[in-house]
């Protein structure tokens, strides 16, 4: 079963008034296990950057001014997803701002039928707890080390991971392990041995010889006191 985890950067937090798409990040999972394969993109949102959004993802319009726009990018990026279930945290979010771009460049929008919230399954599993992809990839021990800002394609992968824990965890991948490794094995018959036969041995003396008793009562003769003796 192929599926893509993906996570996108914006310009704020509303596209109906104006914030654009600046970031796309998309990672394939096939059975649950990241192929390697991915998708990664900015864009040049064709306005400001607010200085909020800039301290959260780091994109400023200087580095944003020479990429593609999304219209050029568009089909190539549809063509990646297909048509597998699309995974993202807070998806709607997501969803929203995709689909509003899609729209402006008059392309049919991504149905809403094949979105996979991740909060929605956190919050099913740990309802109460903090439900921020930092505070699930702690609770999961999911390393986050290298996360110093959000980029769309590191919380893709950081999301990937954490989609498998919160719908099985590692033993899915276990499973398929050990599957994988079982139709591999190959079973080698080993030569038959033939049976040696041996020729059957006397047992050796373990009793003293006379003369070892004999020496062994002087030494015992020469004792003063034994304790045995008493």
């Amino acid at each position: 079963m192929r599926e893509i985890v993906f996570d996108t950067e914006t310009t704020g937090l509303d596209p109906k008034t104006g914030d654009r798409l600046v970031e796309i990040g998309c990672v394939e999972l096939v059975n649950r296990v990241q192929t390697g394969n991915t998708w990664h993109c900015y864009f040049n949102p064709e306005r400001d950057m607010p200085e909020q959004a800039e301290a959260v993802h780091g994109l400023s319009i200087a580095f944003l001014s020479d990429k593609p726009l999304f219209a050029e990018k568009a089909a190539e990026f549809l063509e990646f997803l297909g048509d597998d279930p699309l995974i993202a945290h807070n998806a709607g979010f997501d969803f929203g701002f995709i689909n509003t771009e899609l729209e402006m460049v008059g392309l049919e929008p991504v149905s809403t039928s094949r979105m996979v919230d991740t909060v929605a399954l956190a919050r099913k599993k740990h309802p109460g707890a903090k439900l921020s992809l930092d505070a699930l990839c702690s609770r999961y021990g999911i390393d986050r080390s290298h996360r110093v800002k959000h980029g769309a394609l590191l919380d893709a992968e950081l999301l990937a991971q954490l989609y498998v824990e919160l719908t099985g965890g590692r033993q899915i991948g276990m499973e398929l392990a050990a599957e994988t490794s079982l139709a591999e094995t190959t079973i080698i018959a080993m030569p038959r041995t033939e049976t040696v036969k041996r020729e059957r041995r006397e047992p050796r003396p373990h009793s003293a010889s006379e003369e070892e008793l004999a020496r062994h009562k002087q030494f015992i003769d020469r004792m003063e006191a034994p304790i045995w003796g008493s």
